[in-house]
């Protein structure tokens, strides 16, 4: 089975932007919907952005939307990509992201329990 690897993340002011992505390696993820979940300390995971397979729809939940963007390049079948680029950055948004992949159609990427893949996720702290 096919892997996902998270990267970028890190140390980000308040206000300031970074971008994360996710690759895989298996041609099968080129079907599934690509999601960005996070983990905040001492809560539960949540779903906060996610792609459908051609990226003709997206989910973002209301704390990230308009502040957080999916995108996926599927121009390698082989390795698709699916990035988040984060702007306006706030402390709250401190947490482990991971990157995950499900056998969904649009109108279901919210439902979390969908998404069978995983990555390792990678930590972004906001602070100053």
């Amino acid at each position: 089975q096919g892997q996902l690897v998270e990267s970028g993340g890190g140390l980000v002011l308040p206000g300031g932007s970074t971008r994360l992505s996710c690759a895989t390696s298996d041609r099968l993820f080129s079907i599934y919907a690509l999601g960005w979940f996070r983990q905040r300390l001492g809560n539960e995971r949540e779903l906060v952005a996610a792609i459908s397979w051609n990226g003709a729809v997206t989910f973002y939940s209301d704390s990230v939307k308009g502040r957080f963007t999916i995108s996926r390049d599927n121009a390698d079948i082989a390795n698709n990509t699916v990035f988040l680029q984060m702007n306006n950055l706030k402390p709250e948004d401190t947490a482990v992201y991971s990157c995950a992949a499900g056998l969904i159609t649009g109108e279901r990427l919210e439902e979390e329990q969908r998404y069978h893949y995983w990555g390792q996720g990678t930590q972004v702290t906001v602070s100053s």
